[in-house]
């Protein structure tokens, strides 16, 4: 189920079907792009569903749900439509209206597209975008949401708008061509400037295997490399495939320089491997926009289990985020290097994972007892 408890868009966009306003499909199957997982999901037979989802932890719960999911590619072809197409769209407005031309182009000849979103998530510019591209529109709210549906498509009623809104979502040079980012992802269209305060306090001596955690389009892992000669391999950790995909074209000049590892992953799962050095700026937020330091707290565990004894971790976050308290209990010796603008870095040195006492043999345990009861009668 969502993460973070009901999920009223979720409910609010198979209102239609439920109210009987629209009939779900017996044939031709349903696409659901941006798909979420929730208890609206289970109650009832939603025949032939399949759904798209780019984000490591809701991918992992649909596919613990039962429900298919599939990896379709940015172009919709005559194997890839669908008699509805679902969406939920992000906040982003380029990437969401984005999200509407790939649904209007995964449409069968007759199929609809069906999106919500929060009143507070722009729904209201989301239902005007989707006319835009795809003609007039009904609607119903609840759910302090707003759920808007096609009438029967065939192709976009606009194909040069549509063509332009796929092409704003396009990988993009930023950051004066340094990097390839795209809108949607966290600071896709700059350096993020807790990060940058990160980087100028990495030390230059910093070396071994290394992995960034929640890497985005790849900043923190490309500066690490660059500022550290003895970093000699360096994993990367993200949990959104769209950014992972961009990390991997913005690494390609370091894959001589250093062993590259790309891993669509959940970090907050924990870690497979060990490390020398660990960098992350976590994320804390998850699909809503209240504060999540527990997604922090777990990025915190996960490198304190995977960092190798006097292995080091370097964090920012927001100053107000209280993660000092989980950084005593994993690190040894941690301390803040740095603040400005409102961001905090933090450097923590790992120290060993402690190894469970070997049993006392036989002998020793009941000499312990009899010396025990001896203190205990004096």
């Amino acid at each position: 189920m969502s993460a973070e408890g009901d999920d009223a868009a979720l409910q609010a966009l198979l209102l239609p079907f439920v109210d009987g306003v629209l009939t779900w499909p017996s044939t031709g199957g349903v696409l659901f792009l941006r798909a979420r997982d929730g208890w609206p999901l289970h109650q009832r037979p939603l025949p032939g569903l399949v759904c798209e989802q780019s984000f490591k932890p809701e991918a992992e719960a649909l596919e613990r749900s039962g429900f298919t999911r599939v990896e379709l590619g940015e172009e919709a072809s005559d194997e890839g439509r669908y008699a509805l197409v679902l969406v939920l769209p992000p906040r982003q407005r380029d990437e969401a209206r984005a999200l509407f031309a790939r649904a209007v182009a995964h449409c069968a000849p007759g199929g609809r597209v069906v999106a919500c979103l929060g009143n507070n998530e722009g729904a209201k510019s989301g239902e005007t975008d989707l006319a835009r591209i795809a003609g007039p529109v009904g609607t119903l709210s609840k759910h302090k949401c707003r759920v808007f549906w096609t009438a029967p498509l065939d192709g976009p009623a606009d194909p040069e708008l549509a063509r332009q809104w796929r092409q704003a979502d396009a990988p993009r040079a930023i950051a004066d061509g340094r990097f390839l980012s795209r809108p949607g992802l966290f600071a896709w269209d700059r350096i993020d400037p807790a990060s940058r305060l990160l980087v100028e306090q990495l030390p230059a001596g910093l070396s071994g295997e290394a992995a960034d955690l929640g890497a985005g389009y790849g900043y923190l892992a490309s500066e690490l490399l660059a500022r550290c000669p003895g970093i000699s391999a360096v994993d990367l950790y993200e949990a959104e495939a769209r950014g992972l995909g961009l990390a991997r074209a913005n690494l390609a000049p370091a894959a001589s320089r250093a062993a590259l590892g790309f891993h669509w992953h959940d970090v907050t799962r924990g870690l497979e491997k060990q490390y020398d050095v660990i960098v992350s700026n976590p994320p804390f937020h998850a699909q809503g926009r209240a504060d999540r330091p527990d997604i922090g707290r777990a990025f915190i565990s996960a490198a304190a289990q995977a960092l190798r004894p006097r292995g080091q971790l370097w964090l920012v976050a927001n100053r107000h985020l209280p993660y000092e308290e989980m950084l005593s209990v994993h690190f040894g010796d941690v301390r803040t290097v740095a603040q400005r603008d409102g961001f905090k870095v933090i450097a923590a040195v790992a120290t060993p994972h402690a190894a469970p006492a070997a049993p006392a043999p036989a002998a020793n345990r009941a000499r312990s007892k009899g010396k025990a009861r001896e203190r205990n009668w004096k």
